[in-house]
């Protein structure tokens, strides 16, 4: 076992679930920044439609990512089996098979971008004063999907073994390169939205680049061999056949949000750049509870591959209590200092007030996304991940679509307040759901 390495089986259980949560939450945080940066930059230095054009499709952009990240599940749970099983050769099979799936993911993804957006943007409503700077940003950001792909699924790869500290210092390195080259494309080159694009796609570049290096320069059955990544059948199969339903989980989830930011657009550019700056500060928030979700199935599949089948209830409590506990606070602060927080992406005060709308609403309440978010992991560690998708496509996806198709509609709940309150009513719904399949999930296992 490296340095980097955390024995997830015994030992201390929150000393090791911390050691592996920070350094994953450092890492989501640097990728969320990516986007965070593109929406300061041109908040600042570009017009009020330039903000707007990025904020109106960051759901779109997000959720395609999002499911990338959610596939690597798949990844995760079987090597994480394997290792707790003692398996190495099937973790290097693994591995390879996972490069392969990303680079296929990634080409795929990327042309599906180029030729698609169009039609998405305007099916969301994108107004039509920022419809080709909205265009330009995303077609641009789909050409990093292969890139995004490989680093998704490298940096799974080593989660898997519990070394979360390098995808941390690789990130870093991009998120520092994606600024400087942020404000050379705008100030500099007055490119706008397209510079902002582009330094995100080179960023991305940088940190795949990295990963695969690292991988290549391991010694172990982590080794990752150019020539050995090929299409091994059952391997790939094994993937998918644990990742598919956590990405169309992923993809239904952040369908209901592009929903969600089609009835946003119908507000107004105003309501638009609001809500892109207060959607900006939640990832805040989502990236600190959500990284759990990774421990919680790693450290869950880890124990059952060694056969440990009690630490696995304490794994479970432990990580919903942290989620609860940590998304309440923070939730807590960005209300508090929302005014101040969303001047980081605009001094314009119409802008403000609506941002603080949706902070109150949604940041407020993301303690209940803690919870479901712990319980949707904790039954993938336990092997089961079409439960969690069937859960949350209806009880939380199809709540919010319901919502805006019925009670949304009728004037005294068209409002942002009413269009949001639907984020706190399907995250509870679909936590108490999931709690109960957790409960029968975890009958299937041994009490000792």
């Amino acid at each position: 076992m490296q340095k980097t390495d955390i024995d997830m089986v015994e030992g201390p259980l929150f000393k090791g679930v911390m050691k592996f949560t920070i350094p994953l939450i450092a890492s989501n945080l640097i990728q969320i920044l990516f986007n965070a940066t593109d929406v300061a930059v041109v908040g600042h230095f570009g017009s009020q439609h330039s903000l707007a054009a990025v904020g109106s499709v960051v759901s779109y952009v997000v959720m395609v990512i999002n499911f990338l990240a959610a596939f690597t599940v798949g990844v995760n749970v079987l090597i994480s089996l394997h290792l707790g099983q003692r398996k190495f050769q099937s973790v290097s099979l693994i591995a390879h098979s996972a490069m392969m799936i990303a680079l296929i993911g990634g080409t795929i993804l990327t042309i599906f971008g180029l030729f698609c957006s169009k039609i998405i943007l305007q099916w969301m409503g994108t107004p039509e004063v920022v419809l080709p700077l909205s265009l330009s940003y995303t077609r641009i950001c789909f050409c990093g999907m292969i890139p995004v792909a490989i680093y998704n699924f490298g940096a799974s790869l080593l989660y898997s073994k519990g070394d979360t500290k390098h995808p941390f210092y690789f990130l870093v390195s991009a998120g520092i390169l994606n600024v400087i080259l942020n404000l050379i494309f705008v100030i500099c080159f007055k490119m706008d939205v397209a510079g902002v694009a582009l330094a995100t796609v080179l960023s991305q570049c940088v940190s795949a680049s990295l990963i695969i290096i690292y991988l290549m320069k391991q010694r172990n059955y982590f080794q990752l061999c150019l020539a050995k990544i090929k299409f091994n059948k059952s391997e790939i199969y094994s993937i998918l056949k644990m990742g598919f339903p956590a990405g169309i989980q992923s993809l239904i989830f952040n369908i209901s949000n592009v929903v969600i930011q089609g009835a946003v657009n119908s507000f107004g550019a105003v309501f638009i750049a609001g809500s892109a700056a207060s959607h900006n500060i939640e990832f805040f928030i989502w990236i600190a509870i959500n990284s759990f979700q990774a421990t919680i199935t790693t450290f869950t599949s880890h124990n059952i591959g060694a056969k440990n089948f009690k630490r696995i209830d304490t794994i479970r409590r432990l990580i919903v209590g942290c989620e609860v506990v940590i998304g309440a606070v923070l939730g807590g602060i960005v209300v508090l200092f929302g005014p101040y927080l969303l001047q980081v992406y605009t001094s314009d005060p119409e802008i403000i007030s609506a941002g603080m709308m949706r902070l109150r609403m949604v940041a407020g309440t993301y303690f209940i996304c803690g919870s479901m978010d712990a319980l949707s992991g904790a039954l993938r560690g336990m092997g089961t991940t079409l439960i969690p998708m069937i859960v949350c496509m209806i009880c939380a996806c199809g709540l919010r679509v319901l919502w805006i198709a019925t009670l949304f509609q009728s004037p005294e709940y068209h409002s942002f307040y009413g269009l949001f309150f639907s984020y706190p009513l399907s995250w509870l719904v679909a936590s108490v759901v999931l709690y109960i399949c957790c409960i029968q999930v975890r009958k299937r296992f041994p009490k000792e």
